[in-house]
């Protein structure tokens, strides 16, 4: 499926399942609105999935690997090796992801989408490799429009095929080294900011080591012209193959109607060149944390999104991402499990009660 077909099937949240849902939700044994955000999900699955009872069943964490040329520029506090390192690690099962998502009855699909390096034949391990790193984008762009779209359609169609296996949750998870400065590249170029407001330590840089990062990144903003009406040429020229696998997964989620769930600051740069694309992909986003990089806040706005907890975490990998999945799963069972108050022999408030309140 090419992206245009991809975009074509992309369309607004069902509005009369959010409406079907918040009926059956004000009629629970409790006070309208008193289990809050857990409510407001609920809605929000209703209008996604369109199906009942609600339900997260087989969620997937898609933990996509890719290098970045930047780092060559010093922009990160580990070298360039532990990305492959990493995706071991991932496959063998000893990351925080790993241990996250079996917490959380979560998969976790890693797929290297441009590692500096090649791997052996591994169980699990999907090969989407676009090329072995992205080029230094302070010195021109990080990868061709057309590796980009490649990039896109490869995350699209990993995603789709879970879908197929009945996958009904994609949860959004990466790991590159240098990817931060990547990030904070792509939000500055999209929302207009400054680099200095959106560019944090990523994997622990010093004083010094954040003005290089700055410095380089906006040398990127400006070695490579970009323009800020066309996301998939920003998306190459400052971004990285692993995010722009990120953005075909958040793409297939809202053409699938498949609830996504964003993890922190890279993957929601990721969503946000999905939603410049596809404004409507938006609607089939949650946002799990708050990453205390930067430039998480302002894309945030962007997207409009509010995130569900704030535990001073920076990973990535689909963390966050993965302690969603619990939540989400709480706001089912108060749906699907509580009585309404007929059901339950419980008096429902008075009119003249709702009318009080109401004045």
């Amino acid at each position: 499926m090419t992206l245009e077909e991809i975009i074509s099937r992309i369309e607004p949240p069902d509005a009369a399942a959010a409406e079907k849902a918040q009926q059956r939700l004000d009629r629970l044994t409790k006070p309208q609105g008193s289990l809050g955000r857990l409510e407001v999900l609920a809605r929000w699955l209703a209008s996604v999935t369109r199906t009942f009872p609600l339900s997260i069943e087989r969620p997937v964490v898609f933990t996509f690997a890719g290098d970045h040329g930047v780092a060559a520029e010093g922009v990160s506090a580990y070298p360039q090796e532990v990305t492959a390192q990493m995706v071991l690690n991932f496959l063998a099962g000893g990351a925080a992801i790993n241990a996250l998502a079996r917490q959380a009855g979560a998969d976790v699909i890693v797929a290297d989408f441009g590692v500096a390096g090649d791997f052996k034949p591994t169980p699990g391990l999907i090969d989407a490799k676009i090329a072995r790193g992205t080029a230094n984008m302070a010195e021109g762009p990080a990868m061709s429009r057309e590796q980009a779209i490649r990039a896109i359609n490869e995350g699209a169609r990993i995603a789709m095929a879970s879908k197929e296996r009945g996958a009904g949750l994609f949860a959004l998870g990466e790991m590159g080294i240098g990817n931060s400065t990547a990030a904070s590249a792509l939000t500055a170029a999209l929302t207009g900011a400054s680099p200095e407001e959106v560019t944090g330590r990523g994997t622990g840089v010093d004083a010094d080591g954040l003005k290089r990062k700055v410095s380089v990144i906006r040398r990127a903003l400006e070695v490579n012209r970009l323009d800020p009406t066309d996301p998939i040429s920003i998306l190459a020229q400052v971004g990285g193959f692993e995010i722009a696998g990120l953005v075909g997964v958040v793409l297939a989620g809202a053409a699938t109607r498949t609830p996504v769930v964003v993890d922190g600051f890279i993957a929601s740069a990721a969503a946000l060149v999905a939603c410049r694309i596809a404004p409507d992909a938006v609607h089939y986003l949650s946002a799990s944390h708050m990453s205390v990089e930067r430039g998480h806040q302002r894309l945030l706005r962007e997207l409009g999104l509010t995130v569900l907890f704030d535990f001073g975490m920076r990973l990535g990998e689909g963390t966050g991402a993965a302690l969603a999945i619990p939540i989400l799963r709480a706001s089912c069972a108060i749906y699907n499990e509580m009585a309404t108050f007929p059901q339950a022999g419980v008096s429902e408030r008075s009119d003249r009660q709702a009318e009080e309140v109401k004045s």
